[in-house]
């Protein structure tokens, strides 16, 4: 696209910044957030399942397990049995994701502490109870007899706003006998045990476990997204473990969650996975894919917003680059590769496990798409107006030049046709010669002043550069211009003011065709019976030729448009005066080639006044010599 042709570099960028603020701002409100969150859980159920078996193993206290023992009130006696048989399978870790708060019987529960006892690397259930009342939070923990030999680990979920569990908070606080006491996960808790129980290394970012290292940054509360799996987590039915003794060994060197699985009951959450197929997740097994994810290190990091602002005004600048550089259908298309770059950069990311927001980079690609792009149509289609007004403008100015030249060429064809048919006195031969040499000049004149416009605007016409006494100019292009002004009885007036013998540098005939441009202009579109005043004067280092008439004036849209090739205004077309709309744009070309500058003052109905501003002739010679 040539750079005429191409919209105004400030507007194309007010306009991208306009776009990326308000995609921005789209992007942090609610429905953006909550945009970002189904984003989220599509790439995350898009993820391929892992071939690897899986770390952890959960132990369901299900439908079938409840049915063989009556209820759920009589969840210790399977619980109890199935602990007992784990202590012997060689796992890695054991977590009860059971509150052991309470008692039940006398024999079952000191069996249970026993079954317990002899589970090692074990980890029981804490969750915070909050007291209205007070507004405090305290820890409920298991009875003194189960938790002797556990290590407690907080149960506590912490869903979105859109109620769905997306990551787990590593630690929590709360009071326990009155003391500010800090829990870790579950989940963190069983890993940390199962890795040979080295004690937790806290920095600003990370949490560290011997050689492995959890990004969950302090800022962040600790949060860990959970890479739920899409196989999910093996789940083996306490029942099932109670009959067939050889699934033990499905246990070894294993994490085992233990935990209730029953539908409808009351530890069951939405996740990703749970709220595309409308079935909530049981806790334990959120708890057991956390594990997972530890275990694994597949850890979903959030990407700095840095970075996502970033993308954001990279899409933006790109898109004002292609729809400032680029024109028509070009443009459209790589806009839209842009904004297809936008969806696929969070996915990219995604892949290489950075969580990137979608919607900042897919609502500025498309907000400066259809922001840019519809700029980019409307200033096209004004372009294409204008430039179909101007060729129409062309079209009549042919027109009229054409019918212009018709009247010299019919006189001299029709004036050398008689002189070579007839015989005529010498007198008339002389007479018809004078009217062939006058129209052939006014045809010449019609030709010159047409091309000179192309050629002053292709700056291919050389001026000539000598003193020129511009009041001299003046009075010349008066005393042409009094015959029309006297048919239509206008008085032409000359004030030489201040400086006014002072002269300009310039082409003597192109100065006098411009001055007599406006005079005649000023006649043509000026009533009968009113004045025209021309002058000239110094201001400065300036020489200013002025022109005021009284006639119909302009409004202000117009005088903007007057240098215009072709272009007359409304009153002009409607005054029944004939025009090409040329002659302004050949005085404009004129005084822009000599240095200087046009003045132009005009009301409706009170008349116009035009001023040519030149520099002095000696203010030119020297800055020549300098």
């Amino acid at each position: 696209m040539r750079s005429q042709d191409r919209p105004a570099l400030g507007i194309t960028g007010a306009v991208a910044g306009l776009c990326l603020g308000f995609a921005i701002l789209a992007a942090w409100s609610p429905l953006g957030q909550q945009l970002d969150a189904f984003a989220y859980d599509f790439l995350l159920r898009l993820r391929a399942p892992s071939p690897r078996a899986s770390a952890a193993v959960v132990l369901a206290l299900d439908e079938p397990t409840f049915r063989a023992q009556g209820s759920m009130a009589h969840l210790r006696r399977p619980l109890t049995e199935a602990l007992e048989r784990v202590a012997r399978s060689g796992a890695a870790a054991v977590a009860v994701d059971i509150q052991l708060a309470d008692l039940y019987d006398a024999y079952w529960d000191d069996r249970l502490a026993q079954a317990l006892a002899a589970n090692s690397n074990l980890v029981l259930a804490s969750n915070l109870v909050g007291d209205r009342s007070t507004g405090q939070v305290t820890w409920e923990d298991p009875r003194p007899e189960f938790g002797r030999h556990a290590t407690l680990g907080h149960v506590h979920a912490d869903p979105d706003p859109d109620s769905i569990n997306r990551q787990v908070l590593l630690e929590k606080a709360g009071l326990d006998v009155g003391r500010p006491t800090r829990r870790w996960a579950l989940a963190l808790e069983a890993y940390r045990l199962a890795s040979g129980g080295a004690p937790v290394v806290e920095t600003a970012e990370t949490l560290e476990i011997g050689p492995a290292v959890i990004p969950a940054p302090r800022r962040e509360e600790r949060a860990v997204r959970v890479n739920f799996p899409p196989d999910r987590i093996e789940q083996i039915s306490v029942q099932s473990f109670l009959n067939r003794p050889e699934l033990a060994a499905r246990l070894r060197g294993r994490a085992v969650f233990v935990g209730v699985t029953v539908q409808g009951g009351p530890d069951r959450l939405m996740t990703p996975y749970s709220a595309w197929y409308g079935e909530a997740t049981p806790g334990v097994l959120i708890h057991a894919e956390l594990y997972e994810t530890l275990a694994r290190g597949a850890f979903l990091r959030t990407a700095p917003e840095s970075l996502t602002l970033a993308t954001a005004f990279l899409l933006a600048l790109a898109l004002a680059a292609c729809f400032h550089f680029l024109a028509g259908a070009r443009a459209f298309l790589a806009g839209l590769v842009l904004v297809a770059a936008g969806h696929a950069t969070p996915v990219l990311a995604f892949a290489r496990d950075r969580v990137m927001p979608v919607s900042p980079a897919a609502a500025t690609a498309w907000c400066c798409f259809l922001g840019l792009g519809t700029r980019h149509y409307l200033f096209t289609r004004r372009r294409l107006g204008q430039s179909e007004a101007q060729r129409a403008r062309y079209q009549q100015a042919v027109h009229y030049v054409t019918h212009e030249m018709r009247t010299p060429l019919t006189a001299i064809q029709g004036s050398s046709e008689l002189m070579g048919r007839y015989t005529l006195t010498e007198e008339k031969r002389r007479e018809m010669a004078a009217l062939i040499h006058a129209e052939s000049r006014r045809l010449a004149r019609m030709i010159e002043m047409f091309l000179s416009v192309e050629r002053l605007s292709a700056g291919e016409l050389e001026l000539k550069r000598e003193p020129v006494s511009s009041a001299a100019v003046v009075e010349t292009c008066l005393e042409r211009a009094q015959p029309l002004a006297e048919r239509k009885q206008i008085v032409l007036r000359f004030e030489a003011s201040h400086g006014s013998a002072d002269p300009v540098l310039g082409d003597r005939e192109f100065l006098e065709y411009a001055c007599y441009n406006l005079i005649t202009n000023a006649i043509k579109y000026s009533p009968a019976n009113t004045q025209i005043l021309t002058g000239v004067g110094r201001t400065g280092d300036s020489i200013r030729i002025t022109v005021q008439d009284q006639g119909y004036g302009m409004e202000a849209h117009e005088v903007k448009q007057i240098f215009q090739k072709f272009y007359r205004t409304r009153r002009a077309q409607e005054s029944g005066e004939t025009g090409t709309g040329i002659g302004l744009s050949l005085v404009e070309e004129i005084v822009l080639q000599h240095g200087g500058s046009i003045e132009v003052e005009s009301r409706v109905n009170q008349g116009s006044r035009f001023t040519l501003v030149l520099p002095r002739a000696r203010d030119r010679v020297a800055e020549a010599a300098r």
